[in-house]
């Protein structure tokens, strides 16, 4: 399945960026408490998928926010799709937004509006013919295992099946871009696995670059060593012990990079705080 294309419902697409789909140069914020970023540095490449670790509290969904244009940063300079952000007026954000697809902790999704609503409602604002969004509605569901919901509202709707609709919503448009904020917060471990599974046919499928937020390390390493079987529609453990290349860390403590790197050197680190936080 291929992720429904929205072209016509967005804005002049925005010139190709070979460099990387976003760069954190020696960011710093802080907050009346005092700060809570301090000189974070990163690239995330595209067709990459980023894991963000550590500790609560440490500063994982601010980097998020920031990524996004929702805060500007005290110092340091942010590059999204080759244009720095931090200086960019907000009209011009709004645009690269449409970019980009996010799928929030808690769904936020709108109680009053049914499932199908919810997934189209970037297509509904930007007035696409209600036929062809009924259609792509019908993909996206399908993509994410949820076909028979499109007429259910949230409240009808578990919390496993509310975030796969989250997800659907992100992806209907085909982002270039995808920002998870703790898409397994607050499941069971079963509905959590089911979560994963979507982010990984997402990545293995239609290779979308992605920032994603775990609390979860089980999470974050069956991203890691698992693959999407698209013969069998399921996700499998990755042959021989191998490992995604694609995918990539970045740890978090007190609001510094601690870590940087692929699993191979996380998982062999010798930092003593790694090891215990990873135990």
């Amino acid at each position: 399945m291929t992720t429904p294309n929205a072209d016509q419902t967005q804005p002049e697409p925005e010139q190709k960026n070979d460099g990387p789909v976003i760069v954190f140069d020696k960011v710093s914020i802080g907050f009346d408490r005092g700060p809570v970023l301090k000189d974070i540095s990163f690239s995330l490449d595209h067709g990459q998928t980023l894991i963000l670790l550590g500790p609560a509290g440490t500063g994982k969904s601010v980097l998020m926010k920031l990524a996004n244009g929702l805060l500007r940063p005290d110092s340091g300079s942010i590059t999204l799709f080759g244009q720095r952000i931090d200086t960019m007026p907000e009209k011009d954000l709004f645009k690269l937004r449409s970019r980009i697809g996010m799928v929030f902790q808690e769904s936020a999704l709108f109680d009053s509006l049914s499932v199908e609503d919810n997934v189209a409602y970037r297509f509904n604002e930007d007035g696409m013919a209600p036929e062809e969004a009924h259609k792509k509605v019908e993909e996206v569901l399908k993509f994410v295992a949820l076909p028979e919901a499109i007429e259910k509202f949230p409240s009808e709707l578990s919390g496993g099946m509310r975030r796969r609709v989250s997800i659907a919503r992100a992806i209907i448009t085909g982002p270039e871009l995808l920002l998870y904020d703790s898409p397994t917060g607050g499941l069971d471990p079963i509905t959590s696995t089911t979560i994963i599974e979507l982010v990984v046919k997402q990545r293995d499928v239609e290779h979308t670059t992605s920032l994603l937020i775990t609390h979860r390390l089980q999470d974050a390493f069956t991203l890691a060593t698992h693959c999407w079987n698209e013969k069998d529609s399921k996700m499998e453990p990755l042959p021989d012990g191998k490992v995604d290349e694609t995918t990539r860390f970045l740890v978090l403590n007190e609001g510094a990079v601690v870590f940087q790197g692929d699993t191979h050197e996380l998982v062999h680190t010798d930092d003593p705080w790694l090891k215990e936080y990873l135990a």
